[in-house]
């Protein structure tokens, strides 16, 4: 099944409404406490969290990308390499896959309930401290907005040249020149991207500039205050497991 990355769900909700820097700053201090904190009650905590959330915004299951049969069959391969050492490694191992999960989702909920215009003017704000450094603020917001509105463009090519590579004629004659489909695809793909790099390129000269980051700013409000208390309070709680425990 084909998995469709980079969409938001539309919908009318209370973490849709949220401003996307809430949002970013949420994903950073979870996935400081689950890379600090990897314990089971803590990472019950975070899934908790996460499934509530995601109801909350009323994300359907068809939503939730589903990995091709052989991501699943090299889980089980490195299951059966750590079975042999001990439960402990077994233990370890599965509190790996589960953090490995529980970041990627925590990371989608902003692509699902989050415009990817919004994104970049959340880091250019969040940022805004760092102008005090001297530091390029405005032009790596302005190169996350670019890659975010370039990744899907990137992955509909992809898809556009697996089909073609899939409609060549397989094999040859047994005396004839060697097949060199491989080489021709990594060709393609690197064709196909200088392509795109220079037409957006040439978009982007053409209309002045890179220009503002958007038209609308937003600034968090009251709901924003009370999701960065709840974020705050799981990592606290988070924080306490992980001592007492």
């Amino acid at each position: 099944m084909k998995m469709v990355l980079l969409r938001r769900i539309p919908a009318d909700t209370s973490v849709h409404r949220l401003w996307a820097g809430t949002k970013i700053v949420s994903v950073l201090a979870l996935s400081i406490l689950l890379m600090y904190a990897p314990s089971w009650p803590v990472l019950g905590l975070v899934t908790a969290f996460l499934v509530g959330t995601a109801a909350l915004a009323r994300v359907p299951l068809s939503a939730i990308p589903r990995p091709p049969w052989w991501f699943w069959g090299l889980l089980a391969i490195a299951f059966g390499l750590v079975v042999p050492v001990g439960l402990g490694a077994v233990v370890s191992y599965l509190q790996l896959v589960l953090l490995g999960f529980l970041l990627l989702g925590i990371s989608m909920l902003i692509a699902w309930t989050t415009p990817l215009n919004e994104v970049a003017p959340a880091l250019a704000t969040l940022g805004a401290p760092l102008r005090r450094l001297r530091l390029p603020i405005d032009e790596w917001a302005v190169a996350v907005a670019l890659c975010l509105r370039s990744l899907p463009l990137l992955i509909e090519e992809m898809r556009i040249l697996k089909a073609a590579r899939r409609l060549r004629p397989k094999g040859g004659h047994p005396h004839g020149p060697r097949d060199n489909s491989l080489i021709d695809l990594i060709t393609a793909v690197m064709s196909v991207s200088m392509r795109r790099a220079s037409e957006l390129g040439e978009a982007i000269t053409a209309r002045g500039g890179t220009g503002q980051l958007t038209a609308h700013p937003t600034r968090p409000g009251r709901p924003d205050a009370t999701a960065a208390v709840l974020v705050a309070a799981i990592c606290v709680a988070g924080s306490l497991l992980q001592v007492l425990v």
